[in-house]
């Protein structure tokens, strides 16, 4: 999308309609699965407390709320109103006494979860965030890790920092910018900001995303 409109609360009639699932971008079952299989298979367990930041209206949400132990599923995200309509979406799966906690925060402050988090996912965030934004994200989930754990966040790749030119990502052919919504970033911008925000990142690449987003870890040294 050109402009970030995640801010613009749903109506309650926008929600019963599932006006929330291509708000937040469309391929609902198909992102939620994959974010879902893609910390499964880096070593999620149920017994994990799991930060999802940015979680929207729990496209993936539903998945780990399923599997976790009832109350290990944490979701932030800066929009109310996609947050009511996770509940509905938990609700409608049979999930809404599974004890997830969602709390709306404009700073991405997870510390007001008082828990440290056994892994953190931010799936579709970063390429709407300034670098800015995205230094003031990892410095306050990073606070809330526990050892060993990491944020894994997606991110439209460019090919070097400073790249001004607009990138068209395979598939899916979102564009991309320097400097306005959607954004692409070099993997050694994303390192730069992680060592502003005292974290180690390490690069994922591809991991299967349908529109060409690339995965990133970020990481307490």
């Amino acid at each position: 999308m050109a402009d970030n409109v995640y801010g613009r609360e749903l109506t309650g009639d926008e929600i019963a309609a599932g006006v929330h699932r291509d708000f937040v971008g469309g391929l609902w079952d198909e992102v939620g699965r994959l974010q879902f299989d893609y910390l499964r298979k880096r070593g999620l367990t149920p017994a994990h407390r799991l930060l999802d930041v940015g979680c929207g209206a729990l496209r993936g949400g539903v998945h780990f709320v399923r599997y976790l132990d009832p109350g290990h599923y944490f979701g932030l995200d800066v929009n109310a109103s996609l947050l009511a309509a996770g509940q509905r979406e938990l609700a409608a799966a049979g999930l809404g006494e599974r004890d997830a906690h969602l709390v709306a925060d404009d700073g991405f402050r997870a510390a007001r979860f008082g828990v440290d988090f056994d892994a953190a996912i931010a799936v579709s965030l970063f390429t709407h965030l300034t670098m800015n934004s995205i230094v003031r994200c990892l410095t306050e989930v990073g606070r809330t890790l526990a050892a060993g754990a990491r944020l894994h966040a997606s991110y439209f790749e460019a090919p070097a920092a400073a790249w001004l030119a607009p990138l068209a990502h395979a598939p899916g052919e979102i564009v991309t910018h320097c400097d306005r919504d959607p954004f692409h970033y070099a993997f050694d911008e994303l390192r730069m900001l992680a060592g502003l925000a005292g974290l180690q990142a390490e690069r994922i690449g591809d991991w299967g995303h349908p529109r060409g987003q690339r995965m990133a870890a970020f990481f307490r040294p």
